[in-house]
């Protein structure tokens, strides 16, 4: 499969959340008018410390956008699949395009239960706190799991190399351990700079 990408390091798109863009260079508004001439898909992927494209991303489905009258798009992408980038094409456009390989996540949903659920709250209500980032827990409680747990991913201001570790993950078991990793060790990390400072 042929795509256009979008590299974007920081906000990145899982598969079944949604991610809103502000599109105003040139190369990316043609690469908006690229996909939505095709089947509304774009490449959402990292780059590395080398300016690098990661191995994996995200595909992205255009559900929703707007032109403003200073000719930028308005858009919002839905994450479809995760892909592997096969190889990087020749260059006919401003933009980048890539042939990508799909791959599968497994929900694994029998694996994940209330106390599970209970428990990644609970340690997201420390790292909340101990970031001091505005947010009522509360609100997102009766949220599917499989959904909290990538509205954490998304939101939360992880590293670029965390953010790419969750996302290259298979299954969503191995998801919520590496998740409950990352909030483990910025809590400590959080409550280390209180001490010192």
């Amino acid at each position: 499969m042929e795509i256009p990408i979008f590299p974007l390091n920081g906000a990145v798109l899982f598969p079944g959340t949604s991610l809103p863009l502000n599109i105003f260079e040139k190369r990316y508004i043609e690469m908006v008018d690229f996909a939505l001439s095709k089947e509304r898909c774009i490449g959402m992927i990292q780059t590395n410390e080398k300016n690098r494209l990661y191995n994996i991303g995200c595909i992205g489905k255009i559900h929703n956008f707007s032109e403003t009258s200073d000719g930028r798009y308005l858009i919002s992408l839905q994450g479809t699949n995760c892909f592997k980038v096969k190889k990087e094409l020749e260059k006919k456009y401003k933009f980048r395009l890539i042939e990508a390989e799909m791959l599968e996540f497994e929900e694994d949903k029998k694996l994940i239960n209330e106390k599970q659920k209970n428990n990644l709250l609970e340690q997201y209500r420390q790292y909340v706190k101990v970031k001091k980032i505005n947010l009522n827990i509360e609100e997102i409680q009766n949220i599917d799991f499989n959904q909290i747990i990538k509205f954490i991913a998304m939101i939360s201001p992880f590293s670029d190399i965390e953010k790419q570790v969750l996302l290259e993950t298979k299954n969503l078991s191995d998801f919520y351990m590496k998740l409950q990793s990352i909030l483990e060790l910025e809590i400590v990390e959080g409550n280390n700079n209180k001490t010192i400072n």
